[in-house]
């Protein structure tokens, strides 16, 4: 369907941020997906249009990052990380449950449009393994039975918070804040805790400090 007015003019919001107009790609493409749910054709376009851009140049950039889909994600898109350090503690095990259970596999959607899925090869939360996302929202230490009770809640409507942060947006909601608008959430959820900081913290003990003309 055409890009509705409001995203157009929330993505001319985006551009003006920018000393390069073409630099607002990216979150311009998120927000086509804040309302289209991926990156359709249509969006393409209007990302063209405004940028001056050819429609080529912006689908090579829609195609070569993985965070933006060219069909319909699911409602809400579940990342489970595989990397050997999350594989091996787990993460394998999460991912054949997952798949079992919704009877779907990587880059595929459930029938009733709710969930999908992704093999991811890293999340950047080694400290947290195995980790999975819900929209991008961490769901650290998981296991199989914790991530069936995940995904059951949000088939069920229920919101389910995530470790880090607020309650799971919807695809389309948290695709809105990665556009760069804010949704008012930055206050909720957790600090760093003990894990994330010890390598901090074990530079300091060191008295260890970065080498001169990097900081």
């Amino acid at each position: 369907m055409a890009i509705s007015q409001e995203t157009r003019e929330k993505s001319r919001e985006i551009i003006a941020r920018y000393p390069q107009a073409r630099s607002a790609l990216l979150p311009m493409l998120h927000l086509v997906q804040s309302e289209e749910g991926y990156v359709s054709a249509d969006g393409i376009a209007m990302c063209a249009e405004e940028l001056a851009l050819t429609t080529a140049e912006v689908a090579a950039v829609a195609t070569f990052y993985t965070m933006y889909h060219r069909k319909p994600a699911g409602e809400y898109h579940i990342g489970v990380c595989i990397n050997p350090g999350c594989g091996i503690l787990g993460g394998d095990a999460i991912w054949k449950t997952l798949s079992d259970r919704l009877g779907i596999g990587h880059d595929e959607v459930s029938e009733d449009g709710k969930i999908s899925l992704e093999r991811i090869e890293c999340q950047a939360a080694c400290t947290h393994a195995p980790v999975m996302t819900a929209n991008w929202e961490f769901l650290d230490n998981m296991t199989p039975e914790s991530a069936i009770e995940v995904v059951d809640k949000l088939l069920a409507g229920q919101p389910v918070n995530s470790t880090r942060g607020p309650v799971i947006p919807t695809f389309k909601e948290n695709e809105l804040l990665l556009a760069g608008f804010d949704d008012g959430l930055t206050d909720f959820g957790g600090s760093a805790d003990e894990f994330m900081l010890a390598g901090l913290n074990r530079t300091k003990e060191l008295g260890q400090t970065a080498p001169e003309g990097t900081k």
